[in-house]
């Protein structure tokens, strides 16, 4: 009995599917051809549409990286004019520390020859003085009596 319902089972399948591929044949819009043809067409129409997509955003890449590189080169342009600026001013900075201690050291040159000098010419008025020299004054500031 169980082999009769396995035959039966298996007429019925066979029979469904036979009932099954001629209504799809009846009811197919197209046929295999023009079922095939309208397949490879919108295949093709996909592949097109990509291809132009890709296109687009390639286009559409180049564009930012063009952009891209106008932004480097103008930020690099301001930073290379920014450390030039820089750069003049340190140097003008340090030329003018440079004079000023040029001065300071021809001021210090000047008053070290100044106290010199007035070092030296005191110890010549002491030394005339201690050895009893007169000049147009006596000694110690008095005026000289001799005639």
């Amino acid at each position: 009995m169980a082999d009769d319902q396995n035959s039966s089972g298996f007429s019925w399948f066979l029979a469904g599917l036979g009932a099954g591929a001629l209504l799809g044949v009846l009811f197919a819009p197209k046929a295999g051809r023009e079922t095939r043809d309208s397949l490879v067409s919108g295949a093709r129409e996909g592949t097109e549409y990509l291809r132009q997509r890709s296109r687009e955003a390639a286009d559409q890449m180049n564009q930012y990286v063009d952009r891209s590189k106008d932004y480097v080169d103008k930020g690099r342009a301001q930073w290379e004019d920014f450390v030039g600026k820089g750069r003049r001013y340190v140097n003008e900075q340090a030329d003018k520390v440079s004079s000023a201690v040029d001065a300071g050291k021809q001021a210090y040159r000047q008053s070290a020859g100044s106290a010199s000098a007035a070092v030296d010419a005191g110890k010549e008025a002491y030394r005339q003085s201690a050895t009893g020299t007169t000049g147009a004054t006596g000694t110690m500031g008095e005026p000289s009596t001799s005639s």
